[in-house]
């Protein structure tokens, strides 16, 4: 079996109550808000910075390349449950076979990367992980005071990718426009655009995952995300195929 090992990851977010900030920090979260439809309009957004929004799931696939071909060594999903206390965490079974594990963002944080320390020098992958995902998780650990065991944004947009495929990157040649060839699209586009099927097909996208949360159902949304995290897998794999220097 090779000695490197490739994580695919993706996490799913969802906003604080705006009630848990103070007067002044409501004040400026809300500022501009003159409607009803721009208020709701701003309170989602809290969801997508790590500022006032909190990772409700991260979902992750190890894989590692034998004789016969690529090996899964394990899949599954973290997700964080108000109910679970500190420091302690329960373990449920998915539709899907693989594993939820319940616990606190914390814990979720702490175990993300007690990970990334148990494979000698893991090569990340993600769809948009340097946009979003991977300076979420940092901002996230440093706000729950939980030490990260690797600086998930080391480098540059150009120097970075011995360490982390980031599909998105790959896709736009490293120079995204607006319009015309390197335009960035979405996840959901660029899958079925490589006949990799999306993971909103089965009904849940992210614009669902917040209402989803508050509702109790985490099984539906680490569910979504795993199947997030299979997709982009096999979108990493449609590329490396045909577009040359991805890692």
């Amino acid at each position: 079996m090779s000695g490197k090992t490739y994580i695919v990851y993706d996490i799913e977010t969802a906003g604080m109550p705006i009630d848990s900030f103070d007067e002044a920090r409501q004040e400026y979260l809300l500022r501009g808000a003159i409607t009803e439809e721009l208020r709701e309009k701003k309170i989602n957004e809290m969801a997508l910075s790590p500022l006032t929004g909190r990772i409700i799931t991260l979902g992750l696939k190890v894989m590692q390349k034998g004789e016969d071909g690529w090996i899964e060594v394990r899949s599954g999903a973290f997700m964080t449950d108000p109910m679970i206390p500190e420091g302690e965490m329960r373990t449920e079974d998915l539709p899907s076979g693989n594993k939820m594990v319940l616990c606190s963002e914390s814990k979720l944080l702490e175990n993300f990367w007690k990970l990334l320390t148990i494979y000698p020098s893991p090569h990340l992958i993600t769809f948009n992980g340097r946009g979003f995902d991977a300076p979420f998780v940092m901002l996230r650990s440093a706000l729950l005071k939980v030490k990260p065991q690797m600086n998930l944004m080391q480098g540059t947009r150009f120097s970075y990718r011995d360490s982390h495929t980031d599909l998105l990157d790959e896709l736009c040649f490293f120079n995204p426009q607006q319009s015309g060839a390197t335009r960035r699209y979405n996840f959901d586009f660029v899958a079925k655009s490589f006949g990799v099927q999306s993971p909103k097909e089965a009904g849940v996208d992210g614009s669902k995952v917040g209402e989803l949360y508050a509702e109790g159902k985490y099984d539906i949304i680490a569910e979504y995300c795993l199947r997030d995290v299979k997709a982009t897998w096999e979108l990493y794999l449609a590329m490396k195929e045909f577009i040359p220097d991805i890692r």
